[in-house]
């Protein structure tokens, strides 16, 4: 059911972005009299799901979920209807119109899906605001896996600052370690004092490689009793509100290592270090057989929520498209760059599928479609011939020398953009393939 969940949730989200990318594409030809001959969610090679022609349209779906298309009347694309183009011209098609008309449609589908980010981004603040866990919040510290103890942080450290940016929300850490292409200086809280130190790069490389920052921190959580349970703990003494900080003499503020004391001792007398009220006091109980105490823990942290007007989200909504945007465009230079090797890390459609959430939820499924549909606008203006930035960057160059490309060097660079890009498709479902199969 959860494979279900996600699998319906990718279509829906891909099926969106299709439409609303090629619609960009559709409505700015029609604008300037552009005949478009068909408008497709999905694939069709050999047969369609399902088809209608309105007008000169023909509109429908293909079977196949790896996009969508428009075929413009009168332009080199993906079709490679290159018949066509030996027909003389007529005043309807995409070859007659001037260059800047052209070069509006054809960055018209990244326009809409910016559009529809940030409407999506808008519509978010103003109906869950924007929670997060701050930093300040986190009052005990982290506690760090293995890697990130080689970096230098120690189990308890207070994070302050990464590069000079003090740190409000819990998840920048990762972001601010993960998206680097260079050392980071950090400055920590530890024992009560700040004290600053340097990860090497190397580091920083072989933990996004060795995909570590997956649990690279999480915050130290207390053991605050909520309410009791067992008789038991109730006759001993424990009441709501109290602070368990020790077992036998062993001192800590993490739940999870008192839970481990808790198991060392199943069926004996322990002594708690309890603090209470501000003040401190010891309190003698019996484990379970289970190793439980007979408690239930409180909530150790509370999120902070920004809510926001209708007027308000309009440029909280700006503002977080605005973050997304240069932080997928700092990812995407990494990826290219041969120094971090983050092309490692490349995906397909299952990595697109696992960051949905295996249970229904309005405001992650938003959310993921928000972002994804920011990395389709950003991929889709790469200069690659056969993606939008390839026809656009052809057509500027017209604006710009004057000269049009002949129609020859077209089809030959939108072949060579189709290889790339399947080369890329390959590559990025290979390595899927690899991460879940068989590493």
């Amino acid at each position: 059911m959860e494979i279900f969940i996600k699998v319906v949730q990718l279509l829906m989200s891909l099926s969106l972005l299709v439409a609303i990318h090629e619609f960009g594409h559709f409505i700015a030809a029609r604008i300037f009299g552009i005949r478009v001959e068909k408008f497709y969610i999905f694939f069709d090679p050999w047969f369609s799901l399902f088809k209608f022609k309105r007008g000169d349209t023909e509109y429908g779906m293909g079977w196949i979920p790896l996009g969508g298309y428009v075929k413009i009347a009168g332009m080199i694309d993906e079709s490679m209807d290159t018949e066509q183009m030996k027909q003389p011209e007529q005043p309807w098609e995409f070859r007659a119109k001037p260059a800047w008309q052209r070069f509006l449609v054809m960055i018209a589908g990244v326009v809409m899906n910016l559009v529809l980010a940030f409407t999506i981004y808008c519509g978010i603040s103003y109906t869950w605001g924007s929670s997060y866990l701050a930093n300040e919040d986190v009052k005990w510290g982290y506690n760090f896996n293995t890697t990130a103890e080689q970096m230098g942080f120690v189990d308890g450290d207070k994070i302050i600052s990464i590069e000079g940016k003090e740190i409000d929300n819990v998840n920048e850490i990762l972001n601010a370690l993960v998206i680097s292409d260079d050392e980071r200086t950090v400055v920590v809280e530890r024992n009560g004092l700040n004290q600053q130190f340097t990860i090497p790069y190397e580091q920083l490389l072989e933990m996004r490689n060795n995909e570590e920052f997956k649990d690279l921190y999480s915050p130290v959580v207390p053991m605050i009793v909520d309410s009791v349970e067992f008789e038991s703990a109730r006759t001993a003494g424990i009441l709501a509100g109290d602070r368990i900080k020790g077992v036998n003499g062993t001192a800590t503020n993490d739940a999870v290592i008192l839970k481990q004391l808790f198991a060392e001792h199943q069926g004996e007398e322990v002594t708690l270090d309890i603090e209470r009220q501000g003040g401190t006091l010891q309190i003698t109980l019996l484990v379970s057989e289970d190793g439980r105490l007979g408690i239930v823990m409180a909530a150790p942290f509370e999120l902070r929520t920004r809510h926001y007007s209708f007027w308000e989200s309009i440029p909280a909504g700006a503002r977080l498209t605005v973050k997304q945007l240069s932080g997928y465009w700092q990812q995407l230079k990494m990826i290219f760059s041969p120094k971090t090797e983050m092309y490692k890390s490349l995906g397909g459609f299952i990595s697109i599928g696992s960051i949905f959430p295996s249970e229904w939820n309005w405001l992650s499924f938003w959310s993921t479609t928000a972002f994804l549909s920011i990395i389709l606008a950003v991929m889709n203006i790469i200069p690659i011939p056969g993606l939008d930035g390839g026809h656009s960057l052809f057509t500027l160059w017209e604006m710009i020398t004057r000269r049009k490309p002949s129609d020859k060097f077209l089809e030959i660079t939108q072949y060579i953009g189709l290889v790339l890009l399947l080369i890329l498709l390959v590559y990025a479902n290979g390595n899927d393939i690899y991460r879940f199969f068989i590493k």
